[in-house]
């Protein structure tokens, strides 16, 4: 089901009887707008032009009734705000307020021409859309209303671009609402900035937590055929470079696994999932768990993110990253290469294949650092060229958005089994380093690929919180 966006013109009523053809050229703007926006891929709900009380009265019911995530507010030409609060009011999801002429400017040599200052004051009056919006943002001030405002003309590719923004951080902010967390096993012991307070998560997101069972896991691991085996061996080989070095009950042991974490997922509906377990030494647990990562990154990779220590936050950011169509994978940072001055980030797992730059590989590993037991692993990096760094941080004040916008860089890398990349900063490795660690985020973050901060942004007005952005 496409997400559901709100439009509606707003005028006045007195101009239409003293101007011909006013309202029906801001009409075919107003359908122009509506075909733009349809147009990224969502359902646009059109109120048509509000140009009196009794107008704006019947388009927030309409609206209302029709559970809108946003709400498009085209100023087609000097509107009394008095027609624009109650809609605001009632639909209580913020505005975004249109100011868009129809072109970059007037031929003025033409327009004086005219030599009829009724047409000429009609036409004025069909680009000025500027006149209302100190209006309606003082109103909407004093109000509570939360809006924001696209300033350009109909062609103008900058306000487009806003404007698809605003609509694709409405349908992220719509399937974060709508998806299920799964918890599975519990934090990492001691990582303290891990752990989250999940209750918010929930009010800040809508995301449902589900919480899960280790048994259950193993009753799904236990069920798995030899056609399920055989299959996800196959998806293995499809997806990864599966080295020689990888001993083949290692890679039925981690495809059993990774058959067991999907069906897991289906029974739950699962979107997303944060995941830690240790179990006793050489117990049925134990011997899951250190199977998961293949399996995990397949899912990652399916945009179904999964996070690794049950770092709940950043299966948000990753999920995030995921809907925005950018991926999104689990990192920490490795280490800082002061002569290169980058700074380098990764993990053992899970990764985003989808993004990564070529074949990614699936290793063994002798030993995980600082958990339990071994088994495979992912060797990959993140795509060269422009990335974006999210991390959902809970402060003092609530939860908000942590972001960096910097570029994968080509270079050496750790061949340890581990994703890791290679990221340079605008403000430098050093002052990077610095600046992030100041916001207090958890020591993981996900990574997607492109700029994405102008989108992040929208997309906590959408959702009430602040952005922070480094750089």
């Amino acid at each position: 089901m496409k997400t559901k966006i709100g439009l509606m013109g707003i005028g006045l009523d007195t101009y239409w009887a003293q101007f011909d053809g006013l309202l029906d050229h801001l009409l075919g703007y107003q359908q122009e707008i509506n075909l733009k926006i349809s147009g990224f891929g969502v359902e646009v709900l059109d109120a048509g032009m509000v140009d009196n009380p009794v107008r704006a009265r019947e388009a927030a019911s309409y609206l209302a009734s029709n559970e809108i995530e946003l709400l498009f507010l085209y100023i087609s030409t000097y509107a009394l705000s008095s027609t624009v609060l109650p809609v605001a009011q009632k639909v209580k999801v913020p505005v975004i307020l249109l100011n868009l002429q129809p072109v970059a400017t007037l031929d003025y040599s033409a327009f004086n021409q005219l030599n009829d200052r009724g047409k000429m004051t009609g036409l004025w009056l069909e680009h000025c859309q500027a006149c209302s919006v100190p209006e309606i943002a003082g109103v909407f001030n004093r109000s509570g209303i939360k809006y924001d405002i696209v300033t350009g003309y109909l062609q103008d590719q900058d306000a487009w671009k806003e404007i698809g923004e605003f609509v694709r951080a409405a349908i992220v902010a719509e399937r974060m609402r709508n998806n299920r967390l799964g918890i599975l096993g519990h934090y990492y012991g001691g990582m303290l900035d891990v752990y989250t307070d999940t209750a918010k998560q929930s009010a800040v997101f809508g995301t449902h937590l589900e919480m899960l069972e280790m048994c259950e896991l193993k009753r799904w691991r236990d069920g798995v055929t030899e056609a399920e085996l055989k299959a996800k061996i196959a998806e293995f080989h499809v997806n990864f470079e599966v080295t020689a070095e990888c001993a083949a009950e290692e890679i039925e042991r981690a495809a059993r696994t990774s058959i067991a974490l999907d069906k897991l997922v289906a029974a739950h509906g699962l979107g997303s999932m944060a995941y830690y377990y240790e179990g006793e030494s050489g117990n049925d647990y134990e011997n899951i768990v250190t199977s998961v990562i293949a399996g995990n990154t397949l899912l990652t990779g399916k945009n179904i993110p999964v996070a690794g220590e049950c770092e709940v936050k950043n299966a948000q950011a990753m999920k995030i990253m995921a809907e925005f169509g950018a991926g999104g994978s689990f990192s920490e940072f490795y280490l800082m290469d002061f002569n290169d001055d980058v700074v380098m980030l990764g993990h053992d797992g899970p990764a985003h294949f989808a993004i990564a730059e070529g074949r990614v590989k699936l290793v063994p590993l002798p030993i995980y650092h600082g958990k339990p037991g071994k088994g495979l692993s992912i060797q990959m990096s993140v795509r060269q060229g422009p990335v974006t760094l999210l991390s959902v941080v809970e402060g003092k004040e609530g939860i908000f958005f942590l972001v960096a916008e910097g570029e994968s860089v080509p270079g050496p890398t750790l061949q340890i089994g581990n994703t890791n990349s290679r990221y340079r900063f605008v403000p430098g490795a050093k002052a990077f380093m610095n600046q992030w660690s100041k916001q207090g985020p958890a020591h993981h973050c996900a990574i997607g690929v492109g700029h994405l901060a102008s989108s992040i942004q929208k997309l906590g007005m959408i959702l009430g919180i602040e952005t922070v952005k480094i750089c």
